[in-house]
Formats: structure tokens, C-alpha cells, sequence
């Protein structure tokens, strides 16, 4: 490019971001770590009106399953305004939704498929989680709700509610298990079980404080709350746990959804069928569309009883069934199970080559590296065992009998639970500093955690081995240059880091 056309471009590219600034909201987010102004984009790529060109694993928060512009989204809204179609409908019936309806349900768990019904929402997914926190309340005639520690489940007041960084309580919460984070200080099954053992203490003790809810909302993998998939014996306890008290379980899938984890639901994993899935982002192709699809025992509103103004979008529908259907006969689940499974192998090399890197964790393509602090206390960072109860983290000694539990078989004779990497502090600042150096070189990250100290890669599902290649050097790169800028975080001495081998 020549330098009179690269500067007027520089020009054009900061005029925009500086009118951004002063006229938007305080409350943006992404441009403020991401001063990019994207001006064309096609599939992993996005071209910036300076002329650079990035690697995006932000996609949409996760809504790009296909990436930028796909060819076959294009061409499903091309037919749509070609035909002369009207673009808005309410909730009228067209066969633009008749499309998208049985397409949709050609995907859902067998068990929900066979008696589903489906609730167009407002166009985000925030909207979908308050018309099934509404539809369990108008369901069951209670009006308390079960929600986890970390989760996020958008920004309006009852999603706001029931996630993580709720503001006052409205909800009871409960213990959402992890292995490295672990609230009860031991991770692994025998975390999980305690946190099972929570939930069912706090359902069965009269005292608790916590009447018999009207739903319980999880994510089936936390994705705001730092890329933390759940247990999939946890999952099938907690339907059991539900079930068995005539609680309606809802997942939240707006993430997780359309193959992203190597599944195209992230129940699919460990079979269970939820009552309700909050479904948005990828299910709409790139365009805004949001939606609940639940049991027909549940379907007792009255008419009118839930609306959305901009429910009727033709063109999201279009582009939903186009991506469904594509992901659906191209395998991309599979393909994204296999991919993800070989980038995070390569990505833990990072956990040996640099103490900063606390964890490497994810399911498919859904991807977090956590950063700490290795110098600081980590004592302060993690809760104690529970006393009279287990033993230390990694003693083998004092291990309770906790008889069935119904997770991964673990009993009184089972193997002792596996020993935990003691987590440090979250390092949030080195965190944005990866971020940077990876926008530097080219690469586009969000993060994430609860402390913003999870880098987050979310590419697309069509994304190929050469570019997943690409992505891991970057990402290694960056992590490499952040830690040189932060002394007491250099590598190990006895390893340098390795840049990522191929992905395919």
C-alpha cells in the first residue's frame, strides 16, 4: 500500500475511532481492548479500515459459527430479499420460520425433539433467558430460581439476576464445579460430588432457607465464567436432582449452541434433556435472533403472554436454517471436537513452559487460558479443604466413604481423588497484556473469568488447520512477550516455549 493511501487510511481509522468515543455509551466494552474498525471480513478474517488484516477468534462472542459472511448465509438472505419476502412479521407464520422450526428441531435431544414447542423472543439472548425464567414461574406457580456461582446469562434484570455478577441477591446460588478453582479446595469427581451434595442438601433440608424453586438455569459450560466445562456426571445429577422434585432444568446454550463444544447442543455430551434451552447467537447465522424451545407440558401461557416487537426477523431465520443445516451436514461438531481436542493438548504446553499460565482448559472450540500470578500467595487464593472431612490437596489421606454417589462411580472403595494444581492469583493485567500483544500480532482474543483473566478463543467451526496453526503461534507469541514484559513471570529456564505445532 502506498504510504499517501496507508496514511489517509490511518486517518480515516482513527477520525472514527475518536468519534466513537465521544459520542458512544461509557458502558462499551470490546472497542475500548480492541481499537480495530473492521471494514470487510470473510471467514476467519477480518480487514481493518487501516489496511491490517486479524486472525478473529472473538467471533461475535461465539455468534460466527461459520465466520464472517459464509457463502451459503449469504446466499439464504440474497433469496430472501430477492423474492420480495417482508422481512418483519410478528409471530406470524411464513415459510421462511417453517423452514427454520424443522430444521431446528431436526437438531434437538431426541427427547425434547418429540414434544418440543419453541418461543420466539426478543433478538438477544438476554431476552430468551427472561422468557424461560418467565415460562417455569407462569409453569409451576412458584417463583424462586436456582442458579451457579460464575455464570452469565445476560444483562437485562432477571438474566442480570441469576448470573454471577448479580448486584443483590434475588436467586439461591449454588456451588458450580471446577477442577482448578475448586470451592471446596479438592477438584476433580470428588468436587463435583460435593457440589452435587450442596444442591441437594440445600433442596431436601426444610431449614435451608430455599423453598422448592420454579426452575434451575446452568450453563453447560461457563463460558463469561472462564471456559469451565461441566462435569458431565455433574450434568446428568443435577437432571436427576430436578427431575426427581418436579423442577424445570434450563440450559443455557446461547454459547455453547451449533457445535461449538463438539456437540451441536453441549447437553448432547452427557445426554441429558432439559426441560428448557435458551438458544441465540449462532442460530441466527450472524443476525439477531433469539429463541426457547421447551416442553409442551410446560406451554400454559395465555396468548399474549410473551411478545417481542422484532420476533418475526426473516432474515435471521434465513441465515439460522442455512448455518444449522450446514453445520449439521458437514460434521462441523465433529470437526470441532477434533480440532479443539489437538489445540488444547499444544496449548498446555504453556502451563510447562511459563509459571504465568495457570490453566488451559475448554471443550471443542470454545478455548480459555487462565493467567496468574506465580509469585503471589497462593494460600489466599483458594479455600482450605473441608476439616474432619478430606484431606489436603494431593493427600492421598482422609478421604471420606461418600457411598453412591452417582458420579463416575465414585464410592467407598473408589481410587482417591486426583491430585489438583494449586491455583494461584488471577493476574487480570497480564491478561489484557496478552490480549494487546496479540492484537499486535494480528489476533483477535476476548476474555474472560471471574477476575478478566481468561484469554478466550472462540473461532469459528470452518476454521482450518493451517489457521488454527497460525492462532496457537500468535497466542504463544503474545504470552511469551507479555511474560518478558513482567519479570517475575518468564518462562521456566529448563523449557523455552514452543511455538504450536501443526493442527492438523
Amino acid at each position: 500500500m502506498a504510504g499517501g493511501t496507508s496514511g489517509e487510511a490511518r486517518a480515516v481509522h482513527e477520525g472514527i475511532l475518536r468519534r466513537q468515543s465521544a459520542r458512544e455509551s461509557s458502558a462499551r466494552t470490546y472497542a475500548r481492548a480492541l481499537p480495530i474498525v473492521p471494514v470487510r471480513a470473510r471467514g476467519l478474517t477480518i480487514e481493518g479500515a487501516d489496511g491490517r488484516r486479524y486472525l478473529d477468534c472473538l467471533s461475535g462472542a461465539g455468534t460466527l459459527a461459520l465466520g464472517h459472511n459464509h457463502p451459503v448465509v449469504l446466499e439464504a438472505i440474497r433469496r430472501v430479499l430477492d423474492s420480495g419476502a417482508p422481512l418483519s412479521v410478528l409471530d406470524l407464520a411464513t415459510p421462511v420460520k417453517d423452514a427454520f422450526v424443522t430444521e431446528l428441531f431436526r437438531t434437538l435431544p431426541p427427547g425434547l425433539a418429540d414434544r418440543a414447542r419453541v418461543q420466539f423472543c426478543g433478538p438477544a439472548g438476554t431476552d430468551a433467558v427472561e422468557a424461560a425464567l418467565k415460562l417455569v414461574r407462569t409453569a409451576t406457580g412458584r417463583t424462586g430460581i436456582l442458579a451457579f456461582t460464575g455464570a452469565y446469562h445476560g444483562m437485562t434484570a432477571g438474566a442480570l439476576a441469576a448470573s454471577g455478577g448479580a448486584p443483590d441477591v434475588q436467586v439461591a446460588r449454588l456451588p458450580y464445579p471446577q477442577d482448578y478453582r475448586c470451592p471446596f479446595g479438592i477438584g476433580g469427581p470428588h468436587g463435583a460430588e460435593l457440589a452435587a451434595r450442596w444442591t441437594e442438601s440445600l433442596l431436601d433440608d426444610p431449614r435451608s432457607g430455599v423453598p422448592l424453586p420454579a426452575g434451575m438455569i446452568l450453563e453447560p459450560i461457563q463460558g463469561e465464567g472462564g471456559v469451565i466445562p461441566a462435569p458431565d456426571d455433574w450434568l446428568r445429577r443435577m437432571r436427576r436432582l430436578t427431575a426427581d422434585r418436579s423442577i424445570p432444568l434450563i440450559a443455557d446454550e446461547v454459547q455453547t449452541g451449533v457445535g461449538r463444544t463438539g456437540a451441536f447442543w453441549a447437553v448432547d455430551h452427557s445426554g441429558v434433556t432439559p426441560d428448557v434451552m435458551v438458544l441465540s447467537k449462532a442460530i441466527g447465522g450472524s443476525l439477531p435472533l433469539a429463541v426457547i424451545v421447551y416442553r409442551d407440558d410446560l406451554d400454559v401461557w395465555q396468548p399474549g403472554a410473551h411478545a417481542g416487537t422484532f420476533r418475526g426477523n426473516q432474515l435471521a431465520m434465513a441465515a439460522g436454517t442455512a448455518t444449522l443445516a450446514y453445520v449439521r451436514e458437514n460434521a462441523l461438531a465433529e470437526r470441532a471436537a477434533a480440532l479443539g481436542s489437538r489445540m488444547l493438548n499444544q496449548l498446555a504446553e504453556l502451563t510447562r513452559a511459563f509459571p504465568c499460565v495457570g490453566d488451559v482448559r475448554g471443550r471443542g472450540l470454545m478455548i480459555g487460558v487462565e493467567l496468574v500470578n506465580p509469585d503471589a500467595d497462593h494460600t489466599a487464593s483458594r479455600p482450605a479443604p473441608l476439616a474432619g472431612d478430606v484431606g489436603a490437596v494431593g493427600d492421598a489421606g482422609g478421604v471420606p466413604d461418600v457411598g453412591d454417589s452417582g458420579m463416575g462411580g465414585i464410592s467407598g472403595t473408589a481410587a482417591r481423588p486426583e491430585p489438583t494444581r494449586t491455583p494461584r492469583p488471577a493476574a487480570p493485567e497480564l491478561a489484557a497484556a496478552v490480549q494487546r500483544e496479540c492484537l499486535q500480532r494480528g489476533l483477535i482474543v476476548e476474555l474472560g473469568g471471574r477476575h478478566a483473566s481468561v484469554v478466550r478463543l472462540l473461532p469459528p467451526l470452518t476454521i482450518s488447520d493451517e489457521q488454527a496453526t497460525a492462532v496457537l503461534d500468535r497466542l504463544t507469541d503474545a504470552v511469551a512477550a507479555a511474560a518478558r514484559h513482567h519479570p517475575s513471570q518468564r518462562p521456566h529456564q529448563q523449557r523455552k516455549p514452543c511455538p504450536a505445532q501443526g493442527a492438523g
